[in-house]
């Protein structure tokens, strides 16, 4: 942003809100993984936004940032380029293996990309703080490293699937307590089943009742008892009322099954995911880990996974449940998806 330096002059000062979005604008660019949509799309979900309207930013200007070379410290003027005074947000480095990805794109836009990098993007380098990217060498071998992390050694792609799968097979349990928790969790929903069905026939209750008065109402309209303005007012409030219900009606009907099923999908999915994981090309797991986990660390040869909410969860119930080699087991219900609100009683 232009702020007067201590001089009196103009000069230009890094926004601290908005300089690492703008980072990290160009190490997901730089990963050859995003089109300038995408990272347009996942800046907006990062909170980029102007100043003065708080409209998100287009991809129109995200592509012009992404072309500038202002933020590397340096800026052109007439043609030349120039050294600025000013503290420069991304490395040159970077800078440049976003334009040869810009360049490389128009040249063939048509062209399939040569490989696809699974874990580009994924890791985050403890080192600088950049993102892990692939780098393909004699056409067969594929390593990571951050761009400009000078003097780190890079990490190969094999090193890294096999830390990623370890992380998710620690999502696994035995099949006997897979079989366990879910017949848990369908006893454990019996009672509010049974609430959620009496509900329901109080709800119909209401609503027949509504339908009652509206005919009733309609008869004495016929026998001229009361007007027909009298009538069109009070029948558009009762059925206004019974469209109330019946939406209550049907979130009620939705939400304890729904409960059930996606938890049980959780937890299959985590039971089989280090087995999946290993199987899948480098697209399909790039998808899985992008659902699964997030800030993950690279330092000094080991991979530190975070798992995603609720299979951080999991994994801690996991945990808790080896130690406690099956006595007293945990509840599960706090970490399946939704619990709260989809079995709150409704008004």
């Amino acid at each position: 942003m232009n702020v007067t330096g201590k001089d009196g002059k103009k000069t230009i000062e890094p926004d601290p809100e908005t300089a690492p979005l703008i980072e990290k604008a160009f190490e997901w660019y730089a990963t050859g993984n995003h089109s300038v949509k995408e990272v347009a799309a996942m800046l907006k979900d990062a909170g980029l936004v102007f100043k003065k309207s708080k409209s998100s930013v287009p991809q129109s200007s995200i592509h012009k940032i992404l072309r500038s070379r202002i933020y590397t410290g340096e800026f052109e003027w007439d043609g030349k380029v120039y050294k600025g005074k000013y503290e420069p947000i991304i490395t040159m480095e970077l800078w440049e293996a976003v334009q040869d990805i810009f360049d490389n794109r128009s040249k063939s836009r048509r062209k399939k990309r040569k490989h696809d990098f699974a874990f580009s993007g994924l890791i985050q380098c403890a080192y600088i703080g950049g993102s892990l990217v692939g780098d393909l060498k004699k056409e067969k071998y594929v390593y990571y490293r951050a761009i400009g992390a000078k003097g780190i050694p890079y990490v190969k792609e094999e090193e890294l699937e096999r830390q990623f799968g370890e992380a998710l097979k620690k999502l696994r349990f035995d099949d006997d307590v897979l079989d366990w928790v879910c017949q848990t969790l369908k006893e454990s929903h019996a009672d509010k089943r049974q609430y959620h069905e009496e509900t329901l026939s109080r709800l119909q209750g209401e609503c027949n009742r509504l339908e009652t008065r509206i005919d009733g109402m309609y008869v004495d309209k016929l026998d001229g008892k009361i007007s027909e303005s009298f009538f069109e007012e009070k029948s558009k409030a009762w059925r206004e009322e019974q469209k109330k219900i019946l939406a209550k009606m049907d979130k009620l009907q939705n939400a304890s099954q729904t409960y059930i099923e996606e938890g049980i999908q959780l937890l299959e999915l985590a039971q089989n995911a280090g087995f999946l994981f290993m199987k899948q090309s480098a697209h399909e797991k790039r998808r899985l880990l992008n659902m699964m986990v997030s800030n993950c660390i690279w330092k000094n040869g080991l991979l530190t996974v975070n798992y995603k909410q609720p299979f951080d969860m999991l994994a801690e119930f996991i945990t808790d449940l080896n130690s406690q080699k099956g006595e007293n087991m945990l509840e599960i219900g706090k970490w399946l998806p939704g619990q709260d609100s989809n079995l709150r009683p409704i008004d």
